[in-house]
């Protein structure tokens, strides 16, 4: 199901970026083009 152009809630998650783990909110996303992908932590083969 995709939501092309709504608002998502805000949120605090953590995420790989340069080489580090950081904090990303829904405001550090603000003004910028932003696919989000959000999945179990783990991965079983089916």
């Amino acid at each position: 199901m995709a939501f092309i152009g709504k608002k998502v809630e805000p949120f605090r998650v953590q995420a790989y970026y340069n080489g580090a783990i950081v904090p990303i909110t829904e405001a550090d996303l603000l003004g910028k083009w932003s696919v989000l992908f959000f999945y179990p932590a783990d991965f079983t083969f089916v």
